[in-house]
């Protein structure tokens, strides 16, 4: 296949360029002006189209939250225990969610999918492509991350089970990284000897991933308190961490000034539904990353509808975001905050053939997008 005479918005790249585009096997593997198709090879003519990378969206809770569903056929949350790591959200993700297919024709081409914010650690987190009928084929990465939660949602699922103020929440992530470490201690020490390791755990077993730093710890922090919090606590342990939310991100933007730690902003379009969001604002992503801040946009879908994610990059940038940062936060920003940079993110030879063709920009809400590739395939 090749995609000729687009003016390609490659999200590596300040300004666009026109050129063609071959895909084979469902990679990109040549970009450049003048390609000439073989016998056969399909040809997808973008003259006067943009040509843009799938959008990717760091956090949201698609194929875990059903349409038209409702609390009782809700499968993101375990409320059964305040802390669950031992959960996978590829074992709730339901490939039919009709939201899926809805995503995939608004652009979002991939995403990071799991767990709510009611457990201080929650469990593993997937990446998936918008397309397909079985979780296994549509995985791109697993696990990418361990969700954790600060803040008011673990005080208000688990007040009445002794977990009633921000400090027994950030206690429960420590005790439970502290239990971790000692176990893998304990496992390596016995080396080969079974009868010298510990007994199995399962909640420790989940855990060692995090510590040998092979994930994140993906932590739900929307006051500057809780960001702060999951600061201390990822340097305490020597973990990584990736920054959820960070709705109050922009009030102490200097102190976040150059953070090495990834950051995931919104949901911002909507209403401010619980104290903790009384600040949010769009002005906070663009803030952030003229401090040096690795910015991802995001719609915590279903909070915001999937397909609407480069909509919230557009009123960012209304607010006053640079048009390209605000570009990078729906495109390579969230594909490197979720571990899947090498595939998806950006227009380049190598990656995976996933485009969006639209007629102006996509960040504009009046934009017809008119094709969506995925793999090379397009979404119907």
């Amino acid at each position: 296949m090749i995609i000729k005479n687009g003016t390609i918005y490659d999200a590596i790249h300040e300004k666009p360029y026109t050129a063609d585009i071959r895909v084979e096997g469902g990679k990109i593997c040549e970009i450049a002006e003048g390609l000439a198709a073989a016998e056969g090879e399909e040809v997808i003519d973008a003259a006067g189209l943009r040509v843009y990378p799938g959008f990717v969206e760091a956090h949201c809770h698609l194929g875990l939250d059903g349409w038209g569903i409702g609390f009782e056929g809700s499968d993101y949350n375990e409320y059964g225990d305040v802390c669950t790591p031992q959960m996978r959200a590829e074992d709730s993700f339901n490939p039919q969610d009709p939201t899926i297919l809805m995503a995939a024709k608004g652009g979002v081409t991939t995403v990071a999918t799991g767990q709510g914010s009611s457990n201080a650690i929650g469990g593993t987190w997937i990446a998936v492509k918008t397309t397909g009928c079985c979780v296994d084929d549509m995985i791109i990465k697993a696990p990418v991350a361990m969700k954790g939660a600060l803040g008011e949602n673990p005080k208000r699922c688990y007040k009445d089970k002794g977990n009633f103020a921000r400090m027994s929440t950030a206690s429960v992530m420590r005790s439970m990284l502290f239990k971790a470490k000692e176990y893998l201690e304990k496992k390596e020490a016995a080396g080969d000897d079974v009868f010298k390791r510990p007994a199995f755990d399962f909640k420790c077993e989940a855990m060692i991933p995090v510590l040998k730093k092979e994930i994140p710890l993906k932590i739900h922090a929307h006051q500057a308190n809780d960001i702060l919090t999951a600061i201390r606590i990822a340097k305490e342990f020597d973990v990584l961490l990736t920054l959820e939310h960070v709705t109050e991100g922009h009030i102490i933007a200097d102190k976040l000034a150059g953070c090495p730690y990834p950051m995931a902003v919104g949901p911002t379009l909507g209403h401010a539904s619980k104290f903790e969001l009384q600040n949010k604002t769009w002005t906070t992503p663009g803030i952030l990353a003229s401090k040096g801040c690795q910015v991802s946009i995001i719609t915590d879908s279903p909070v915001i509808p999937q397909q609407y994610l480069p909509l919230c990059a557009g009123l960012a940038v209304k607010a006053g975001m640079d048009p390209f940062e605000a570009l990078k936060a729906i495109t390579i920003n969230p594909a490197k905050h979720i571990g899947v940079a090498d595939r998806v993110g950006s227009i380049e030879v190598g990656k995976d053939a996933d485009f969006v063709l639209c007629e102006g920009d996509p960040l504009v809400s009046s934009t017809v997008i008119k094709t969506v590739l995925i793999d090379g395939c397009v979404i119907e």
